[in-house]
């Protein structure tokens, strides 16, 4: 099952998105419609909410009395924190049956409005964000749904601002343009990226991209950020340390466009107690591993192992490794060396175009294998001096 998390401020267009992806297969689960079922009339949630805040909440026909209930719950933080105590537990409840009864090979939409307020993008596996300008939200509300324009605003103003949106964003969608133009949009995304992903990931394969190296992109830093806290989520307890490693993780060096993590955990048995919570989470194991530079104490078979991305729209290594190995600890130093050290990049920056040329005309594996090895030499000669520079800069 691929969970996916689907928001946008008011007046961007969710709803339109969430009956495309309908169309195309998908489960919709809306937390705006779970959260009027639990307060139904003749459910526990609406005697509890009655319990708590009195009968004067009802309507004539017992139905729950929205802007009543409004009235006294958001009068202050503890009126809030009893309204929330009450119908949080109960939405779950329900979102969990829903996704329970999903099918396996489901890909399952999340609608929820205020899940980068809530922060739940973590725990689901791709968050698709709509967006359309400020004005043209407020029209749509002022148009379409008869809000007061004023009250629009001031609704708008009250959500998560589109920065933190697009910061919790794996998928931005533009609904700015014309009628049809969001639907076509999804239908490329369900078609090139959600069904090859959800396959991936029931199959527990991970993406294995063609071998090629890009300059720097600006992005990288919030997509490593975004895999970082999945996978804090997914690994729990076990793991002491989540970081974006390699290349990617230093500004301004070029590099394959794949992103490496590395999850640290406390000892060897960590290693593969969280295989199965990776894959879950969309990162399966790595059948054959890719072919990791030996100064950080060789491929540590006993200690590492490599999980991959199943999502085809962004691929990534995902490093596992015990805390104060030698692969664990040389990963971090290196990377805390280059984003120092202006000459060390500059010098790895020849580095790494040297070995993609190396890697050119092959295919594969054999590209990946030939691109590690010709940088071995070179990381060779740096790890004396990158574990000096760790040594002094942390000293026991």
């Amino acid at each position: 099952m691929l969970r996916i998390g689907l928001t946008g401020g008011m007046g961007a267009g969710k709803s339109t998105v969430a009956r495309a992806l309908a169309e195309h297969g998908a489960v919709i689960i809306d937390s705006d419609v779970i959260a009027r079922e639990v307060v139904a009339p003749g459910t526990p949630g609406l005697a509890a909410l009655v319990e708590a805040f009195g009968a004067d909440i009802l309507a004539a026909d017992g139905s729950l009395d929205r802007p009543a209930l409004a009235a006294k719950a958001f009068r202050d933080d503890e009126s809030r924190a009893t309204l929330n105590s009450i119908t949080h537990p109960l939405v779950g409840q329900r979102t969990a049956e829903l996704l329970a009864a999903a099918a396996p090979d489901a890909i399952v939409v999340q609608d929820v409005p205020l899940l980068v307020e809530n922060n739940m993008a973590p725990f689901v596996n791709l968050v698709l964000v709509v967006d359309a300008a400020t004005e043209t939200r407020v029209r749509r509300l002022v148009e379409f749904r008869g809000v007061d324009e004023t009250d629009a605003r001031a609704r708008i103003a009250a959500q998560a601002t589109d920065e933190q949106r697009y910061a919790a964003a794996d998928v931005l969608l533009d609904n700015n343009g014309a009628a049809g133009a969001v639907e076509a949009e999804v239908a490329r995304l369900w078609d090139g990226r959600l069904v090859p992903f959800e396959a991936n990931m029931r199959a527990g394969i991970a993406v294995r991209s063609e071998f090629g190296i890009v300059d720097a992109r600006p992005e990288w830093a919030a997509q490593a950020q975004r895999l970082i806290a999945r996978l804090q989520v997914a690994a729990g307890a076990a793991a002491v340390r989540v970081d974006h490693i390699g290349a990617t993780a230093v500004p301004g060096l070029p590099a394959p466009d794949v992103l490496e993590l590395q999850v640290t955990v406390a000892d060897r048995a960590g290693v593969d107690g969280i295989r199965d919570a990776l894959a879950g989470a969309g990162f399966p194991l790595l059948e054959a591993p890719i072919h990791e530079p030996s100064p950080g104490g060789g491929d540590e078979p006993t200690e590492a192992r490599t999980h991959g991305s199943a999502d085809p729209g962004r691929p990534a290594f995902v490093h596992v490794r015990v805390a104060d190995s030698p692969g664990e600890k040389f990963a971090l130093a290196l990377r805390d060396w280059l984003r120092a050290d202006e000459q060390a990049r500059t010098e790895y920056t020849e580095v790494i175009r040297a070995a993609a040329r190396k890697a050119a005309g092959l295919g594969g594996d054999e590209a990946w294998a030939a691109y590690a090895a010709a940088q071995d030499p070179w990381l060779t000669g740096v790890a004396q001096q990158v574990a000096d520079r760790r040594s002094t800069e942390n000293p026991e």
